[in-house]
């Protein structure tokens, strides 16, 4: 049961990310934002390698396997982030962290048909909860004018690119290495995210210059959003590793509540009543979810 703890501390890192995150996209844009998760993530990413390394020597033999697993994996965690932080700004730091739990049922169904992974009745049971409550807490209200989809869309979008991502690093983590889980999550962090600063650097580098240069003015807030992106991830990736994908996730909805407070603390944002009753009953889910 060591993936439950992992991943609430994964949660809670994630949150204090996306908040960085969010406040560095004014100056650049969602692809500047997106790059500094895995720019300023990747130093901390290596560093937890060689910690692990020197803990218990292990020498991984990479496969082309691995590297197709990491790239997919790497590609739809680009896009979801992407589309994340644009639904967070359409709509609020809290309902566009709900949107991204939108993975949930797609993170379940991804892993039950095309890895086969076993789920019990209660399990299904609390991620079906656990959607319901998310489908209500992140469903656009009317506030002046016709409902905005947009965010909800992208918020959905996010969460299904998450989901392949989710499922695609657990599969590349048992590629490298399946007899010892942690020390192949961590490596496989590594690997992703130094396949995502290669890629969206070098685009940004060439399409988005202006973007990658307030990147880099923001450092100060860079570094900190790198280092909670680290952790976060490294607590994902050894999660997936030790678990189902629709497990993790499940359990990772703890993220819901932590951003409410968060984005009412940080961004002075309003928490319904409704807001409230359905994030309880999410709360239910993942209980049955990581309980079963």
């Amino acid at each position: 049961m060591l993936w439950i703890p992992v991943t609430i501390a994964a949660a809670a890192f994630q949150v204090a990310r996306n908040a960085a995150q969010r406040s560095l996209m004014t100056g650049s844009g969602p692809w500047g934002a997106t790059l500094v998760r895995f720019l300023f993530g990747l130093p901390f990413s290596c560093a937890f390698v060689a910690v692990a390394l020197a803990v218990a020597p292990h020498a991984f033999h990479f496969t082309p396997t691995f590297f197709a697993w990491s790239a997919l994996g790497a590609f739809a965690q680009i896009g979801a982030t992407a589309a994340l932080l644009v639904a967070m700004h359409r709509s609020s730091f809290a309902l566009g962290t709900a949107f991204q739990q939108s993975g949930l049922p797609f993170a379940a169904l991804i892993g039950f048909f095309a890895f086969h992974d076993h789920l019990s009745p209660a399990a299904w049971s609390g991620i079906l909860l656990a959607t319901a409550g998310l489908a209500a807490l992140s469903w656009p209200r009317r506030i002046e004018g016709p409902r905005d989809w947009s965010a909800a869309i992208l918020g959905t979008v996010s969460g299904a690119s998450f989901a392949v991502s989710a499922n695609a690093f657990r599969q590349a983590s048992h590629a490298l290495d399946l007899a010892h889980p942690i020390p192949a999550a961590l490596a496989t962090v590594a690997v992703v995210q130094a396949i995502q600063t290669a890629a969206l650097g070098s685009w940004m580098l060439l399409f988005a210059r202006p973007a990658l240069m307030a990147v880099l003015r923001s450092w100060r807030v860079s570094i900190g959003a790198g280092l909670f992106g680290a952790l976060a991830s490294a607590g994902w990736f050894v999660a997936l590793a030790l678990a189902p994908a629709g497990l993790v996730r499940a359990v990772g909805v703890v993220e819901m509540p932590i951003a409410a407070l968060a984005g009412k603390r940080l961004f002075a944002e309003h928490i319904s009543r409704w807001q409230w009753l359905f994030g309880a009953a999410t709360a239910v889910g993942v209980l049955l979810a990581a309980l079963a």
